[in-house]
C-alpha cells in the first residue's frame, strides 16, 4: 500500500471521507495557505515560533506567498490541528508532535522524549544526523511534509502543590503531561493528563489535577502558575528539549515551485533556532521573579530520577516492535551518543570551569 493510500484509508478513515473535501483555490500567481496551530493567540514562546515561521515565509516571497496563522480554536481545536491538514482542511499545522503518538509514536522523537537529547544535540540529529530525513518519512505516511519550527529549549519538571519526597508521591497524582513522558509518569502511578496549553492554568486552578508540567520559567510565569502553587521543579525528565514543527499537507507542499518550498523549509529552521533563543534570554530573569514572589524552587530526589528512568524504559519497550519507532530509536540514540561524548568533555568541562573561575 502505498503512503497516498494508507492516509485515505487509515488517517481520514476511508476514501469517501477524503473525496468530500473541496480543493482550496488560490488567486493567480499568488498563494495564501492557512496554518492552523495548538497554540492560543500571544501564548508565550509556542505562538511566537509559529508567527515568526509565518513572517520569515512571508518576508521571502514578496506576497507570491502568504501564510494565514490561525491560533487554537480559530479554526481548529488544539489537538485537532493534524487531522485538519491530513484532510486538506488546512494548509499546515504548527504544534509539538507528540500530541499526536496515537497516529504514530515516533512523533515523539521530533518533540522530546524521556532522558533523550538537548536542544544542541536534537539539532545535531536533525540536521546532520538523519533526523530531518526520517521526520520527512514518518510525516509522509500521513501526508505531511514536516520541519522542525521552534524550540523551548530544555523544560522544567512542572508544578506541585505539595513537595515530591519520593516516587511514590506519584500514585494517583493527577497531573499534566503530554507525550512519552506523560506515559512514563502513568507507570508510576500517576493519573496522566493531556491539557491544551491554553487550558492549563484553569485545570490547575479549579483542582481538576494536581500539578502540570508547561514550558520553563518564562513561559510558566506568563502562564501565572505561580499564582495557584509555589513548588516548581525546575528540572524534569521527560523533555529536555522540546521541538516545535510545521507540517505542510503533502500534496499543497508538492504543489508548490521549488523555490517557495525552500522559502517553508528555511523559514520554518529560522524560527528554530530564533525560538530556543527567546526561550533562553528570557528564562534566568523569569526564574528570578519566580523566586522574589516566593515559588520554592527544587529538584527531584535521586529515587524520582532512577523511579522515572525505569518507567521510561518500559515505555520505549512497548514500541519496539514498531520497525518505524525502533529505526527512529535507534538512531535518535547512536546520535545522541555521539554528540554527548565531545559537548560532555568540551563545554561541560568548560562551564564547570568557569563557574569555578568566576564563582
Amino acid at each position: 500500500m502505498d503512503r497516498r493510500s494508507f492516509l485515505k484509508t487509515s488517517a481520514l478513515g476511508g476514501t469517501a471521507a477524503a473525496t468530500t473535501l473541496a480543493a482550496p483555490a488560490y488567486a493567480q500567481g499568488k498563494r495564501t495557505l492557512t496554518m492552523v496551530t495548538s497554540w492560543g493567540r500571544g501564548l508565550a514562546g509556542v505562538f511566537d515560533a509559529a508567527q515568526r515561521t509565518a513572517d520569515n515565509i512571508n518576508a521571502m516571497s514578496d506576497g507570491s506567498l502568504t501564510i494565514d496563522v490561525k491560533a487554537a480554536g480559530e479554526l481548529v481545536g488544539a489537538f485537532e490541528v493534524f487531522d485538519a491538514v491530513t484532510a486538506g482542511q488546512a494548509d499546515m499545522y504548527h504544534a509539538a508532535d507528540y500530541y499526536f503518538i496515537n497516529q504514530h509514536p515516533g512523533f515523539a522523537f521530533f518533540t522530546g522524549v524521556p532522558f533523550g537529547m538537548t536542544a544542541t544535540e536534537l539539532n545535531n540529529w536533525y540536521y546532520h544526523g538523519g533526523g530531518i530525513g526520517l521526520h520527512h518519512e514518518l510525516g509522509e505516511i500521513f501526508g505531511l511534509k514536516s520541519f522542525l519550527a521552534g524550540n523551548t529549549g530544555t523544560q522544567a519538571g512542572g508544578w506541585f502543590r505539595k513537595e515530591i519526597k519520593g516516587p511514590e508521591d506519584f500514585n494517583g497524582l493527577k497531573f499534566r503531561m503530554p507525550g512519552l513522558g506523560g506515559k512514563a509518569l502513568g507507570h508510576m502511578g500517576a493519573s496522566v493528563q493531556n491539557i491544551p496549553g491554553g487550558e492549563v492554568y484553569q485545570a490547575l486552578a479549579s483542582g481538576a489535577i494536581d500539578g502540570t508540567e508547561w514550558i520553563g520559567p518564562w513561559a510558566d510565569e506568563k502562564a501565572g502558575f505561580q499564582e495557584i502553587t509555589k513548588f516548581y521543579y525546575t528540572a524534569g525528565f521527560h523533555e529536555p528539549a522540546a521541538g516545535l514543527s510545521l507540517a505542510v499537507n503533502l500534496e499543497v507542499f508538492e504543489s508548490l515551485t521549488p523555490q517557495q518550498q525552500q522559502m517553508i523549509e528555511i523559514g520554518a529552521g529560522h524560527a528554530n533556532i530564533w525560538n530556543l533563543s527567546q526561550y533562553l534570554m528570557n528564562n534566568g530573569a523569569a526564574l528570578q521573579r519566580l523566586q522574589a514572589a516566593g515559588v520554592q524552587v527544587l529538584q527531584f530526589p535521586d529515587s524520582v530520577w532512577d523511579a522515572m528512568g525505569d518507567a521510561s524504559q518500559k515505555v520505549y519497550d512497548e514500541f519496539m516492535g514498531d520497525e518505524l519507532f525502533k529505526r527512529i530509536y535507534d538512531n535518535f540514540v547512536a546520535s545522541m551518543r555521539d554528540s554527548s561524548g565531545w559537548l560532555t568533555q568540551s563545554i561541560g568541562a568548560y562551564r564547570a570551569q568557569r563557574d569555578r573561575v568566576l564563582g
